[in-house]
């Protein structure tokens, strides 16, 4: 590759981190700092793992720059500066994310908060390393340098970035082939929408009930702190962040003016007030987002739904019980016909599924052996490293890129997925349609930053490409020689990096029979198992409450269905009857209207033009009141006598009668 595909891999991976960042944040409604952290931390170590197979051809080409003279060179290396600049998210991503959760009124009550959390975040480890100082200063037998103790935080840094890598790549390993695997079973991903939706409901429910419990406090500050009141203001703040229809309800509420220093009221303090602050922040995010969820729940299990009754369907279109309110572009309507799509989602995809899972599967289990094989050198185990020394001997780079690259964005998707699909409680949760709030796509933002290097180094360490594993005085790579290697400390190097991986085949073991799952069960966390009778109810209950609200929906379209005909059967009607009323006048008005016309002619002296206008306007004018309810009585004498009505017209029994347009 050149310089400009360089280029352009930077440029795929910012708009690659700027889309999921787009899919998981709210460009709008969250602060500016905390897009822009975010961003850059998922940017950053995206674009590691992009760009480290470029690092390795580099490397192995300047080892065989001399063996091979005729070898064509890979492109220049380039890396140097976004490997420096990985360090820089640490630092400032714990401070962004205290100032996020912070619930104050003012930029420096926040900075304030932000700083206390980080002072004794930080104090923490500084109390550690300052021990560890006194305990070297003690000793007389050990002298450490500035570099070595480098070397020492480096290695701290990256055995916690490894603890916390073997632990999510064991999950992602199995998790992801089977579930390509049970999505290619037919009912699965049904029955396990009905239990989301039974989980989601009861998460529903608790959202709104602590929304109404937030506001009941916000309404009883509100009554309590008046407009003359210094704390008004971070009322109002409060207030702002509230929902609409709460706000009217509080506005409509509020009494006049009125001095609080009249009334020896207890009034809430400021801290108060930020706790408060807080708590709503938390309240209108969590009940937004469980209603998006819901919502996009339940067009899940329509889908679902549909995909199920179509299986049978024999004329091989997918018909939609619902239809989409969002309109087809033609690239759907021409290309994704719904013949295509039945062959798509009953016939194509499962099998699709299947042959994707087998092939991840082989791929899970290159991975488990290469890491339980990595320290080998003689003979070569590792199957990344055969690869690459392959690939190594034909000086054929281009293979050594590719091969690097599926290796590690394998390894990267086993790793990072997990860190979207893991759910703490409601401390950490990344959900999608932009309802993910500040403080969890920070913090997003420091594992990726704390999971990379250890992923990047393990890497290096499966493809022989560490010195610490290959045991040979060669030229280290671009990374290695910035962001330090496995070589650190020799109990660490020789002990913990080597065999600490290989508890990835325990944790492989532990996910294909889910114990996790099993002891969640256990606790009471609600999972979902086939075998389980919790399992079985809550997924008759979301069944039941998808029927309940496929029948909602379908009556709203049936009601919106009778209006539209209605409005286009008896619409045209009545426009037709309003323009034959128009036309049709009836011989005695015309006279009428003509000899008064005559009239005015003879006693104002006009054009003939204007008269006539006139004259026409006064008909038209006049015209509609004759089916106004308010121009007839129930007497018949009335109508007949030809009495001059209010409306300012004479009703007759003429020969057209009155109900001939109706």
């Amino acid at each position: 590759m050149s310089g400009a595909a360089l280029g352009l891999e930077i440029v795929f991976v910012f708009f690659l981190a700027l889309f999921l960042l787009h899919r998981y944040g709210d460009f709008k409604k969250q602060h500016r700092l905390v897009i822009v952290g975010t961003l850059l931390a998922w940017y950053l170590c995206f674009l590691i793992v992009f760009i480290l197979p470029l690092d390795v051809s580099t490397t192995i080409y300047n080892r065989c720059k001399h063996a091979a003279a005729n070898s064509s060179p890979p492109e220049n290396n380039s890396t140097t500066g976004v490997y420096a600049a990985t360090p820089a998210p640490r630092i400032l991503l714990p401070f962004m994310q205290s100032y996020a959760r912070s619930g104050g009124f003012s930029i420096t009550g926040k900075i304030k908060t932000a700083l206390i959390e980080n002072a004794i975040y930080y104090g923490t480890y500084l109390l550690i390393f300052g021990a560890f100082l006194i305990y070297v200063a003690v000793n007389p037998h050990l002298h450490l340098e500035w570099n070595q103790l480098q070397t020492i935080g480096i290695a701290a840094a990256n055995t916690w970035g490894l603890f916390l890598l073997v632990l999510l790549l064991g999950y992602g390993l199995v998790e992801i082939p089977r579930s390509y695997w049970n999505g290619a079973k037919r009912g699965y991903l049904l029955m396990k929408t009905y239990f989301k939706a039974a989980k989601l409901m009861t998460e529903k429910a608790d959202a709104e009930e602590a929304l109404e419990d937030v506001m009941e406090e916000v309404c009883k500050v509100n009554g309590s702190i008046k407009y003359n009141h210094p704390l008004r203001k971070c009322v109002d703040t409060i207030l702002k962040k509230c929902p609409t229809e709460y706000q009217e309800k509080m506005g409509r509420n509020m009494d006049d003016y009125e001095d609080f220093d009249e009334k020896h009221n207890t009034y809430p303090s400021e801290k108060s007030l930020v706790k408060l602050h807080k708590q709503v922040i938390y309240s209108v995010q969590r009940h937004r987002r469980t209603q998006v969820q819901w919502q996009i729940l339940l067009e899940q299990a329509f889908y679902l739904e549909d995909v199920a009754k179509n299986e049978t369907s024999a004329t091989h279109q997918f018909v939609h019980t619902f239809q989409s309110p969002d309109p087809e572009n033609r690239f759907t309507q021409h290309f994704y016909s719904p013949t295509v799509e039945w062959y798509w989602e009953c016939l194509l995809r499962p099998w699709f599924y299947r042959i994707l899972a087998v092939v991840l599967s082989i791929f899970s289990v290159i991975v488990v052996w290469s890491e339980c094989t990595f320290f080998s050198t003689t003979p070569v185990l590792s199957l990344f490293a055969v690869f690459i020394q392959l690939a190594e001997k034909t000086y054929n780079y281009i293979y050594i890129e590719i091969a690097c690259f599926l290796s590690i964005f394998f390894l990267s998707i086993c790793v990072y997925s997990t860190v979207f699909r893991i759910r703490v409680f409601n401390y950490y949760y990344l959900a999608s349609h932009h309802q993910t709030d500040a403080y969890s796509l920070l913090f997003s933002g420091m594992l990726f930053c704390r999971l990379t290097p250890p992923l990047c180094l393990n890497f290096l360490g499966l493809t022989h490409m560490d010195s610490s594993i290959s045991h040979q005085n060669t030229q280290p790579t671009a990374y290695t020689s910035i962001m330090g290697s496995m070589k650190v400390l020799s109990f660490i190097a020789d002990g913990f990096y080597i065999y600490y991986p290989m508890l990835v085949v325990i944790l492989c073991i532990a996910t294909y029979f889910s114990l996790g799952t099993r002891c969640l069960n256990l606790l009471g966390f609600q999972q979902f198992m086939g075998d389980n009778d919790m399992t079985s109810d809550l997924v008759d209950e979301g069944k039941e409450l998808i029927r309940r609200e496929k029948r909602k929906r379908q009556r709203q379209e049936e009601g919106e269905n009778r209006r539209r005909e209605w409005k286009e059967r008896y619409g045209h009607n009545r426009e037709d009857s309003t323009r034959n009323r128009n036309v049709h006048i009836d011989p005695k008005e015309s006279n009428f209207s003509d000899i008064s016309a005559n009239r005015s002619a003879t006693k104002y002296t006009r054009a003939n033009n204007r008269t006539e206008r006139d004259r026409i306007e006064l008909l038209q004018d006049a015209e509609p009141l004759d089916f106004n309810a308010a121009t007839f009585t129930d007497d018949p004498l009335e109508s007949e006598s030809g009495r001059y009505q209010p409306g300012g017209r004479y009703l007759s029994m003429s020969h057209c009668r009155i109900f001939d347009d109706v």
